[in-house]
């Protein structure tokens, strides 16, 4: 498993907009191959940042099969114009924890 990790700054003014784009974006992300549940937390002290964890059981599940299917252009044009500066994405691979991505997915799911 792998789990790829994103600060996205928004722009202050468009959190609301953002949100609701992502939850939009979801659906696209959730029927990729190799997709296994993902996290969007608010930070508490830069409500403008948010962190993304996506867990793909491959890197190139995300890399190649995410990125470069056509379903792609859709999740790039929701969301990539909330960014400023535009976020770096890594990937990590466990080491110790729980499963953070049950909760956080079904409220996104939820919108």
């Amino acid at each position: 498993m792998i789990v790829e990790h994103a600060l996205l700054p928004v722009r202050p003014d468009a959190t609301a907009a953002f949100e609701t784009a992502f939850a939009q974006a979801y659906p696209i992300i959730a029927a990729m191959p190799g997709f296994g549940g993902l996290s969007l937390t608010r930070c508490v002290e830069r409500p403008q940042c948010y962190l993304l964890l996506v867990r793909w059981e491959r890197l190139t599940d995300h890399t190649v099969g995410f990125r470069q299917a056509p379903e792609y252009q859709r999740w790039r044009a929701l969301l990539h114009h909330f960014y400023e500066p535009f976020p770096v994405v890594e990937h990590f691979t466990p080491v110790l924890g729980t499963d953070l991505f049950g909760a956080a997915a079904a409220a996104i799911a939820d919108k």
